[in-house]
């Protein structure tokens, strides 16, 4: 009786499993800010146990890369890095950890309700995002419903405060607060007390760390009734710069030694919290 409803409980996994990927939206590439024409890797089609999903956002008017194109069709701030910055994080969260993970992205359109297929979201450069009142609504359920988002690539006064104007829709009721050290999301796979601003590529050519007046970097959150972290807010430093050029000679170790371990320290915090 034991082994059959053992045996149950394992055919009832599969065909969830199976039903998840069968409802998922099907891959698809935009062309990018930086990148058009980025070629697929061999093994794109695997399904996996995690992807990395990029959300995709309209920008502020005037106050962003538009190049008169709509926003659901690439070619925007959501696109910054993209795709480079996300495959070379996944070949990283393939390397140093047992996660079974998709060799490519996936753009994530909220007004789609595609996001509760994917347990982790990344946002860049949400100083520009301008959230629509239905896709506050719908972020707002796929965290409480145990949904991850990390955002990142944003800098000084002015793009927090755009910042702000749609996080404090998506959860007027919960503080933003300065994650402490003692925090899981930095002991899941790497301790991370010891952490330094990471720069996007412009130090190549300022020698400069900071953009605009962010000087000091912040790994800030927003934790649900549980004390879970849903939202991950990495301020005052670029770590998908520091993920796309983990390649280049001419981009510095160091950074991104720390901002692909905090990436991979975040996605494993997610799928296990």
């Amino acid at each position: 009786m034991k082994s059959r409803r053992v045996l149950a409980l394992a055919f009832g996994g599969i065909v969830l499993v199976g039903a998840l990927f069968g409802f998922q939206k099907p891959f698809r590439q935009y062309p990018g800010v930086e990148y058009d024409d980025f070629p697929l890797p061999p093994d794109w089609s695997e399904k996996t146990e995690w992807v990395f999903a990029r959300l995709m956002y309209p920008q502020v008017q005037g106050f962003g890369y538009r190049y008169g194109r709509d926003w659901k069709q690439g070619m925007s701030n959501w696109t910054i890095d993209y795709p480079r910055s996300d495959r070379h994080l996944v070949q990283a969260v393939r390397r140093l950890t047992r996660v079974h993970t998709r060799s490519v992205e996936q753009p994530v359109d909220l007004d789609d309700g595609e996001q509760y297929d994917w347990p982790w979201l990344y946002g860049v450069e949400v100083g520009h995002w301008n959230l629509t009142e239905t896709q506050v609504k719908s972020l707002r359920e796929y965290l409480l419903r145990g949904g991850f988002f990390m955002c990142d690539d944003f800098h000084g006064t002015q793009e927090w405060e755009v910042f702000i104007a749609s996080m404090s829709r998506v959860f007027p009721d919960r503080p933003i607060v300065e994650i402490p050290n003692p925090d899981a999301i930095f002991h899941s796979v790497y301790d991370l007390n010891d952490r330094y601003q990471v720069p996007g590529a412009q130090f190549l050519y300022s020698g400069r760390i900071w953009e605009k007046d962010g000087v000091v970097p912040h790994w800030r959150g927003i934790y649900d009734d549980k004390g879970r972290l849903m939202v991950a807010i990495c301020f005052n430093m670029d770590l998908g710069d520091s993920w796309e050029h983990a390649d280049n000679p001419q981009y510095p170790e160091k950074y991104s030694a720390l901002g692909l371990r905090i990436g991979v320290n975040y996605v494993v915090y997610a799928m296990t919290h």
